[in-house]
């Protein structure tokens, strides 16, 4: 495993890599390199220079270094909220202002993380119920920091997931008139620039679970997509669909099931019109 030591100074703030460990290396590597990280790669007990931020090394060898700022990384770490707190140190944004997460509601919500005016991470989660887990991985990376949530207020029954997701995480949420928010252009970067449009607005703080109405339209439109994910194969049921749309399962866990059951011989015909089932 070859690595790049570094000795003297480093001219401007960066990230120190700092492991024996060639799997977490490389990993770790990747990810900074990705992200345009100014990054030194240097060995247990070896010098860390003084224009370091943060030091990113394993679980079992952050005791043995000496920096104001370690953070021992997992294999399994979520990735998103290590990039929003590499962003914060290198950054130096002022300690004392709240992390505020703007959150563009969606079947793949758009997330935008700032600490001020400074943009700290920003892209596209899973789910609606994944902004829950990714708030608990926010606040294991900023133990010390408020962190608060703003949730646009379209798409109604992802945007009333993701709140009860949030706040079953014991999370502060406020919810956005996000009017306007969401520019032109391809999908995934209008949902991050809407998310941090969505982080700048004050809104109505939520503390209690919102309800999750899922309407006729919804459901065919699911079963839709049912359809043509499947290649025309099936269409899941209508029950089925209610359980997608209120975040039971996923749309593939409900095809699968559909093409799982036993004696299924042609799609679901449940609340089926008389020549294409809805």
């Amino acid at each position: 495993m070859a690595y790049i030591t570094v000795r003297g100074s480093v001219r401007h703030r960066s990230v120190a890599l700092v492991t024996r460990d060639p799997g977490l290396y490389h990993e770790l590597a990747g990810f900074l390199r990705e992200r345009r990280v100014p990054t030194v790669s240097l060995l247990p007990g070896e010098r860390i220079p003084d224009q370091v931020a943060v030091v990113l090394t394993s679980s079992s060898e952050a005791p043995l270094i000496s920096h104001s700022n370690v953070l021992p990384v997992a294999e399994a770490t979520d990735r998103r909220s290590l990039a929003a707190v590499v962003r914060h140190a290198l950054e130096s944004a002022d300690v004392t202002e709240a992390i505020v997460v703007g959150v563009d509601p969606g079947p793949r919500p758009g997330y935008s993380i700032l600490a001020g005016s400074t943009i700290l991470a920003e892209g596209i989660l899973e789910s609606p119920e994944s902004v829950g887990t990714f708030a608990n991985h926010l606040r294991h990376r900023f133990p010390s920091r408020p962190v608060l949530f703003r949730v646009g207020r379209g798409d109604p029954l992802a945007r009333n997931r993701i709140v009860n997701s949030l706040l079953d995480h014991q999370r502060s949420v406020e919810l956005v008139d996000e009017q306007g928010t969401t520019p032109r252009g391809r999908r995934r970067p209008r949902d991050a620039a809407a998310a941090r449009s969505i982080a700048h607005l004050r809104g109505r703080p939520v503390r209690e679970p919102l309800p999750l109405t899922v309407t006729p339209g919804e459901i065919a439109n699911l079963q839709r997509l049912s359809r043509e994910g499947s290649g025309g194969r099936l269409t899941i049921s209508r029950s089925s669909a209610h359980r997608v749309l209120q975040g039971e399962i996923t749309l593939a866990e409900a095809v699968a099931e559909a093409m799982a059951r036993p004696g299924r011989s042609g799609p679901s015909r449940e609340g089926a019109a008389p020549r294409e089932p809805l």
